[in-house]
């Protein structure tokens, strides 16, 4: 990992396979942008099914854990960092709960997700978070504007 920006002013996001596949990337960016975020790196790719246990390795003993990597590995998926002041908090609303039932209007989820495990987007959970996440799929040279 590297210490070279702000952590409370990045945050790793993934827009998921349910919604690269639905062709609804722009209308996500779009959200992202208009609430104030400048997206830095971003990439379109297919993550392994050995990328995403290592990706999710905090999740291993869940019973989810296969579920999640299965998925995440199932397409293309569009990865970003994000940034803007208080970035992993104001991501995770502008995402909304994980349950979309349970997402407030506005969000990504609430407008977006299909189900709980089919929710379009996925965002660190905390700045220790972001800078392994961002880490793990991005260079230093590749983010642009820190």
């Amino acid at each position: 990992m590297y210490r070279f920006f702000m952590a409370n002013n990045l945050t790793f996001s993934i827009i998921k396979p349910d919604a690269v596949s639905r062709h609804i990337t722009g209308k996500i960016n779009s959200m992202i942008e208009n609430a104030g975020f400048s997206i830095i790196a971003q990439k379109l790719i297919r993550i392994t099914k050995e990328q995403a246990q290592k990706f999710y390795d905090v999740h291993q003993d869940k019973p989810f854990y296969e579920d999640l990597c299965n998925y995440i590995s199932s397409g293309a998926v569009v990865v970003q960092v994000l940034k803007k002041e208080n970035a992993v908090a104001d991501y995770r609303k502008l995402m909304g709960a994980t349950n979309p039932a349970n997402a407030e209007e506005g969000t990504i989820r609430k407008k977006y997700a299909i189900s709980i495990d089919q929710n379009s987007v996925h965002g660190s959970d905390a700045e220790d978070t972001a800078e392994r996440e961002i880490s793990f799929f991005f260079s230093k040279t590749e983010l642009v504007g820190c």
